[in-house]
Formats: C-alpha cells, structure tokens, sequence
C-alpha cells in the first residue's frame, strides 16, 4: 500500500483509534442484559456501539428501532432529504473485485463532455431536485481534478447543494473543487479489514488503504461542510466493518465539531459480467440492526439508504430511521437525457422516479427536503 508520488500523507490520529477500538470489538460475551443496558442510554460509547451491533442484540430489533425512531423524529422530524447521483464517468484505474467499473472489466466506458454535463443536468433539474452527487470511476487520468472543478462550476448553475463521490484528493486539490461550489464529500472505505482489503483492491489508487481512510479529514481541512462515510456490507464481516465506520465518523466529528456527518449502508449488489455477487449474511433486518445502531450511536448524522435496496425495504426504513435518500437514479453514464453511453456500475434495485419517491414521502407524512443549506461563494 505505498503510497503513489502525488498522494498527500496528513499527520491524523485517527486511524490508529478506530484500529485500536477494532482489535477490542468482541461480540462473544455479550448478554441480553447488556443490550438492555445500552438501550437505556441517553448516550453511546464505543462499548456500547459494539454491543447494539452484536448478533445477540438482532433479538432485540425492535427495542432498536423504536429507540431509533424517537432519536429521528426529535432531531429531524419529519423531514427527508432527496437528492441523485449523476455519474460523469466510468473509466477506471482500480481493479476492485466487486465493481462493475473496475479496471479490465468488458464494459461500454464513456465520460461525459461539457454540453453533456448540461444536458444532463438539464433533464434532472427538470424533476425539482436541488442536490446533486457528482460520481466517477477511481483514476485522475480519466477524470482530471480541473475537469470535476468545471463540472462542481456548472452543476451550482443548476442545483443549490452539490456534493461529490470520486476518488480520494489532496487539501488543494478538494479546495478547488469547493471553489467551485462542492459542499460534501462522500468517500466509502469498503471495508476495515486491511488484508480483506488488500485481496480486494488488485490494483491501482484504490489499493493505497491509509490515503482512502484519510480522504474525508482531507475535505474537511479544505473547508468542506460535509463528509460522508460507508463501508460495503457484505465483503467482510459486517458487523465489524459497521463498527469500525461509525467509529471513523465519530473520530472525525469530535476532532470537527462543525462538520456535517452522513452515513450510508450499501450492500453488495450484482455486476455487469458478475450476477454472483452479493450482500452474503447481511440481511434486511441485520441491515436495519446496523441502521438504528448508527443512529443510536451518532443521534445527529445524516442516514442514506440507497437504492441498492428494494422500495420496500427503503420506504420502511425512512419513515424511522433513514432520513436521507435517492431518487430518479441511473448508475450509467448519459442515460437522463436518454441517450445512455456507458455501463452501470452496479444493478439498482429501486428504479422509482422523483415523483413517485416524492408521493411515497407525502403519503407517509413525510416533508420532502430538496436542500438544506444555500451556499455563498
């Protein structure tokens, strides 16, 4: 995992805590008494946390949610976020073996120009959103920093909050792009297990574990407000992997209070030459455990469900959980304007569009949140 020549190394502690608080995580001596305990805090540690994770707190689901739900309903209310991604590129340098974009991969590759990334945004715009998440594949040489610059610059022409999921930046590099209008960065570390990690990323930038896990203090020391975390659940073991996420979020917020902090729970999904893929243990209802886990543990964050989900599962969870979520969703490159050019990532599961994700919200008396801040700059 050397770093490669244009990686910048940060001096952080933050690592060696969520690691250290890792080689503690232990679920094997865990009673129904503790969950009990737990459930009856006000405040989490991070004892706490690895208990409510633990496979002897799945018996207690629906303690979890119910303390979920106050949590959510006294520090959002009613309100949900919605928002959509719009992936400008799916070259890649990276060799991920559970990505539809990893590099060698038979894929139709394209990147969208300028008058496209207007087009697109055009079309998206045209549904009422005022978010928008800028994706691409891992790699520079495909997707410039000066290139994601133009597109955060342009995207501000259309969208009040405009937050992106590329690969990892310097502090320059990240400033540029908030110059340019980027508000959040959401950067997924997959999983926590570092030799799983290392069989995982083959190849490319993707592999360098450490400059990853620092990717979001890096935004957050070029003035982003937001910061996103995730690990894909299903790689690994989940519970772990969850536990430690949550620990990095944490970390983060404690050392920036002003941060913003977002947590998302994606499992695997199939890919385009690989329909085997998936989330393997990792239920519905073990992902809704880590779910009120994260909310019980981190009361203020945002929560995003994909739609790596089905709507089912999503329109549950957001109504007591969740409080973030996607809408109108295409995972290739060129498809909102109906002229799709390149392949999707993954497959999605729930294909709905903004409306109908927009009437879902209503008819559960949910307030349909298009942005939450206006940015000055």
């Amino acid at each position: 995992m050397q770093f490669y020549p244009h990686m910048q190394k940060i001096e952080s502690e933050i690592l060696t805590k969520v690691f250290d608080a890792l080689k503690n995580f232990d679920e094997s001596k865990i009673k129904p008494l503790d969950v009990k305990k737990a459930l009856s805090k006000d405040y989490l540690n991070s004892e706490d946390l690895n208990i409510l994770l633990s496979s002897t707190a799945q018996d207690f689901i629906e303690d979890l949610a119910q303390k979920a739900n106050l949590i959510t309903q006294r520090n959002f209310g009613n309100s949900r976020s919605i928002f959509t991604p719009l992936y400008l590129s799916n070259f890649c340098n990276s060799k991920c073996t559970y990505c539809g974009f990893q590099k060698g991969n038979k894929i139709k590759r394209a990147k969208l120009n300028e008058a496209e990334i207007h087009k697109e945004m055009q079309e998206i715009k045209k549904s009422g959103l005022e978010e928008i998440l800028l994706l691409t594949g891992e790699g520079r040489e495909y997707a410039s920093v000066e290139y994601l610059a133009k597109a955060c610059k342009i995207a501000k022409e259309y969208f009040k909050v405009v937050g992106v999921e590329v690969y990892p930046m310097n502090v320059d590099e990240y400033a540029l792009l908030h110059e340019k209008g980027c508000e959040y960065v959401s950067v997924y570390q997959e999983t926590y297990n570092i030799k799983k990690y290392s069989k995982i990323h083959i190849e490319g930038e993707k592999s360098v574990f450490e400059y990853r896990f620092d990717a979001q203090e890096r935004a957050l020391k070029a003035g982003m407000r937001g910061v996103a975390f995730g690990a894909l659940l299903g790689i690994d073991d989940f519970r772990k992997d969850a536990f430690a996420t949550a620990l990095h979020a944490y970390f983060l917020q404690q050392k920036y209070p002003h941060a913003e902090i977002s947590l998302s729970t994606p499992r695997l999904r199939p890919i385009l030459n690989n329909k085997k893929i998936h989330p393997k243990d990792v239920s519905q209802t073990r992902l809704l455990q880590v779910l009120c886990a994260y909310r019980l543990f981190l009361p203020f964050a945002n929560i995003t469900i994909s739609t790596r989900e089905d709507a089912d599962f999503r329109d549950g969870v957001i109504k007591f959980v969740a409080t973030k979520l996607s809408a109108g969703v295409s995972v290739g490159i060129g498809e909102h304007q109906g002229n799709k050019k390149g392949d999707d990532q993954f497959q999605i599961s729930d294909i709905r569009s903004v409306d109908e994700v927009l009437a879902m919200l209503k008819n559960a008396n949910l307030q349909a949140i298009m942005s939450d801040n206006i940015y000055v700059g």
